[in-house]
């Protein structure tokens, strides 16, 4: 993946291993490389509808770069990472806020309209909602492997209110061309692992 981020800062290792290594800590099961690189794939595939896609690329790369599993402010504290890494990097002021908004956004994928790389970012962090079963099974399985210390009779009802506030949305995604399936998809994926968890015992 360190190619990935070398098409932006041709010949730069050193952030990249890092941001990867930071990907990669043992405590991740979710929000790993995996993840990060299906948001790049999606990314690449749909970049013509950013008004930066660079921007979003950088966004993914940072956006959980700093992941504690029950810490509050992961968003800022790796928005914070990125402008001061991006500033390092030479990277230009307007762009290094635009990455580090782009990052903030991704604690409650608030897009406003109109906001293009926004919704690109947004719907490359859910894409895995919509998913084929297994994938998505697999990203339910997980998830409550990151949250294995919170007991069932917690996170089961508490994941179920994450899941329904996402599938009662009247848009999951927003910018992709195939917005609409992936929104059919996700919604069955999220009413199954809803099911799941408010009637397991």
């Amino acid at each position: 993946m360190i190619e990935a981020w070398q098409r932006i800062f041709p010949g730069e290792e050193t952030v990249g291993r890092d941001l990867l290594a930071r990907w990669s800590q043992p405590h991740r099961r979710y929000h790993t490389p995996e993840h990060l690189a299906l948001m790049l794939r999606v990314i690449d595939e749909h970049a013509r509808l950013a008004d930066d896609p660079d921007a979003v690329r950088l966004a993914a790369w940072f956006h959980d770069a700093v992941y504690e599993v029950f810490a509050a402010d992961n968003e800022e504290r790796s928005a914070a990472l990125a402008e001061t890494t991006l500033a390092a990097l030479g990277c230009s002021p307007r762009r290094a806020a635009e990455v580090a908004r782009l990052v903030r956004l991704t604690a409650g994928h608030a897009v406003e309209p109109g906001d293009r790389n926004g919704a690109l970012l947004a719907d490359a962090d859910l894409a895995i909602l919509a998913s084929d079963k297994a994938d998505y099974d697999r990203y339910a399985e997980a998830v409550r492997a990151e949250y294995a210390a919170v007991p069932d009779d917690v996170f089961r009802p508490g994941r179920a209110a994450i899941l329904r506030n996402l599938a009662d949305l009247p848009e999951i995604f927003r910018i992709v061309p195939a917005r609409a399936e992936w929104t059919a998809r996700a919604r069955v994926n999220l009413e199954a692992e809803i099911a799941t968890l408010l009637g397991a015992r």
